[in-house]
């Protein structure tokens, strides 16, 4: 056992850069592609990650220090620092369930394929962290690792399930085929936003309205293009918060860059894709007829839509806004405030690219996600001390927007019933495996 955690810690020490290339070739190659063709299609997904997290860091450098200014602004005087994904992640990956989860979840994704209960092949091993997240605080709960493998297990299968329900969804709005999101967060959102969509197809006003970017390009020309977009919306947050000419026009130029470049860099991912997922359908179709087979990636990839960086940066002040006001909130949104578009990532397919709802959705679950983060702060904290974590200055309680998953809370909250809630989490996941085909999101 202490061999194998060793390979696979050494595996995910070796980064995205070198895995995401490795990995598609090796799927290239199960599904029959030429090896020179299956490392150049790795080869072009890997750069196009790098050339995405290049752009991404975009939003760090330029929309970081404005999330500071905008707190200090708002005077947010709250006891739970918002530490960040960066810190949860760290948190999860040092806990016992955290030390195995890459080997465990890939376990489990391999016997939900040859069960014939996934489509998905879930290669964005960084983001298990959502499930040893699940695992971590369940282990907290009832001082049992077998219970929070458990529980990592139903969140890797919940997962699964919906990048499977939302697959076709997603390739059709953001253009990419063959492809489907697993991330731990992106899917809890999915059931959310298809309520949503279902409750604004019925209000008024709402119901026959498409204003997406080409509706918006197609009224405003070239001020509608996403580009000049990105260069306003800086433009207007700049002034907004103080800076001088230099940097309100820095920060225009770079949401202007961040709205153009990030869609290209999608369209590279999709060139190295295109040949693995023509590769798979025909492996599927001789084998098993009617199977489709879907590469789970990093919800990262839906981000080049204009709509989900418009609406991310938006959802900025909005977040402050009700972190202010709601009640029993008690976080201080600072490390994953910059990462707004991360939590609308699936809106924006479900919504079919339409800006109000998807601002509306979006609005709807930053106070979601404001709630759960609050409630597993204390939770959160004592892992974090149980695995030496260093507090930032001045925190008590420690939590995580991208923690605030209600899907690791319904879960947890079971499992802390210890066998009764084991017990309730099979049959609920049984029910979802089983009626699952009923609940495919539309294309």
């Amino acid at each position: 056992m202490e061999a194998i955690l060793q390979v696979f810690t050494y595996l995910s020490d070796l980064g995205s850069m070198v895995m995401i290339p490795i990995i598609i070739a090796i799927v290239g190659l199960c599904f029959r592609l030429s090896i020179l063709r299956a490392i150049r299609s790795g080869v072009t997904v890997g750069i196009g990650f790098v050339g995405l997290n290049l752009v991404l860091g975009i939003i760090w450098t330029y929309i970081g220090p404005i999330t500071t200014i905008f707190v200090e602004k708002f005077h947010l005087q709250l006891t739970v620092i918002d530490a960040g994904w960066a810190a949860a992640a760290g948190v999860a990956f040092a806990t016992k369930v955290g030390a195995v989860i890459i080997p465990f979840t890939l376990l489990v994704n391999f016997l939900m394929l040859i069960s014939k209960q996934t489509r998905t092949v879930n290669i964005d091993i960084w983001n298990y962290w959502h499930f040893a997240f699940t695992g971590a605080v369940v282990m907290t709960v009832t001082s049992s690792m077998v219970y929070g493998l458990l529980a990592a297990a139903a969140h890797c299968i919940v997962a699964l399930k919906m990048a499977d329900l939302s697959a076709e969804r997603v390739q059709k709005e953001i253009g990419i085929p063959g492809i489907s999101v697993a991330q731990g967060y992106a899917i809890s959102s999915v059931p959310v936003y298809v309520l949503l969509e279902k409750l604004y197809d019925k209000i008024p006003g709402l119901q026959n309205r498409k204003t997406d970017t080409s509706t918006i390009q197609s009224k405003l020309g070239v001020m509608g293009e996403p580009m000049m977009i990105g260069l306003v919306l800086g433009i207007l947050i700049g002034i907004v918060v103080g800076y001088d000419l230099k940097k309100v026009l820095e920060l225009g130029i770079a949401m202007g860059s961040l709205m153009l470049l990030l869609p290209r860099m999608v369209k590279v991912i999709m060139e190295g894709l295109v040949p693995i997922s023509e590769a798979a359908r025909s492996f599927m179709e001789k084998r098993f007829k009617g199977s489709e087979f879907y590469i789970g990636l990093d919800s990262a990839v839906t981000l080049g839509h204009p709509t989900t960086i418009t609406v991310g940066i938006l959802l900025i002040p909005i977040t402050l806004v009700l972190a202010m006001i709601l009640p029993l909130n008690s976080t201080l949104p600072l490390g994953d405030l910059a990462a707004t578009a991360f939590f609308i990532s699936m809106a924006t397919p479900i919504h079919r690219g339409d800006f109000v709802r998807t601002l509306i959705s979006g609005t709807i679950m930053m106070a979601i996600v404001l709630l759960f983060a609050s409630y597993f702060a204390p939770i959160i904290t004592d892992t974090a001390k149980n695995t030496g974590f260093t507090f930032p200055e001045g925190a008590s309680q420690i939590t995580a927007l991208s923690a605030g998953n209600w899907v690791a809370f319904v879960i947890s909250k079971l499992m802390s019933l210890q066998a009764v809630g084991v017990a309730i989490v099979v049959v609920l996941v049984g029910a979802l495996l089983a009626f699952s085909k009923k609940f495919v999101v539309p294309k």
